[in-house]
């Protein structure tokens, strides 16, 4: 099936098979966060993305293979509710922003810099710090060999506009972080993975950077 990155809560995962990479999304909770599985085609090795809430589905979707890594995008509760249970359940290694890590309540294995690469099997993600709707979210690239690029973006970037602020400081510095991090370095093609909702390009996204700037959210 044509992978539309479309999934609801309670519904089946959808499947984005790349070449070296097999990217799988579910939505759980009662805020309709996505998980994401991601998986070395040429190893097997497992690592997920958010363990967002309701830990029998992500346990589902993970398997019998169990995952090596569980990366947190940043504080924010809906985002680690299942993170305890998927760790006792896995043994996995946890991975938050070294600015955020502090407000997750599961100890983090590994605090993760604005830089850092983030390996599953022979895949690297490389993670980049964006301030501003928390102090320490971080996105996740895949610069894919074989095809554009692919970034999961937590909360900070969704179609429509940059994550949640609270404060204009905290808006011009997402937005700067968004401009220098991701759409000044890398295409219109780049596929955008967010923590809720649909998927995007940055294409799709980009022409709207100026009334995201002008309405301050």
């Amino acid at each position: 099936m044509t992978y539309s990155g479309v999934v609801k809560v309670g519904g089946r995962a959808a499947v984005h098979e790349l070449t070296e990479l097999m990217i799988s999304k579910v939505a759980v909770g009662p805020m309709d966060n996505n998980s994401y599985l991601l998986r070395c085609r040429n190893t097997g090795a497992q690592l997920l993305i958010d363990a967002a809430n309701e830990p029998e589905t992500l346990l589902h979707l993970i398997g019998d293979d169990s995952i090596e890594s569980v990366v947190t995008t940043h504080r924010h509760g809906d985002h680690w509710q299942a993170l305890a249970e998927i760790v006792r359940a896995t043994g996995a290694r946890t991975y938050a922003g070294r600015y955020d890590a502090e407000g997750i309540p599961v100890p983090t294995d590994v605090l993760v810099e604005d830089g850092d690469t983030i390996r599953v099997g022979r895949v690297e993600l490389t993670a980049r710090r964006l301030v501003g709707h928390t102090p320490g979210s971080i996105a996740l690239i895949y610069d894919d060999p074989q095809g554009p690029p692919h970034v999961f973006t937590g909360d900070c970037l969704f179609p429509g506009g940059p994550g949640r602020t609270t404060n204009p400081e905290d808006f011009n510095s997402l937005m700067d972080g968004l401009g220098e991090k991701l759409f000044k370095v890398l295409p219109d093609e780049t596929w955008v993975y967010p923590g809720h909702g649909n998927d995007t390009t940055l294409g799709d996204e980009r022409p709207h950077i100026d009334e995201w700037r002008a309405r301050g959210w």
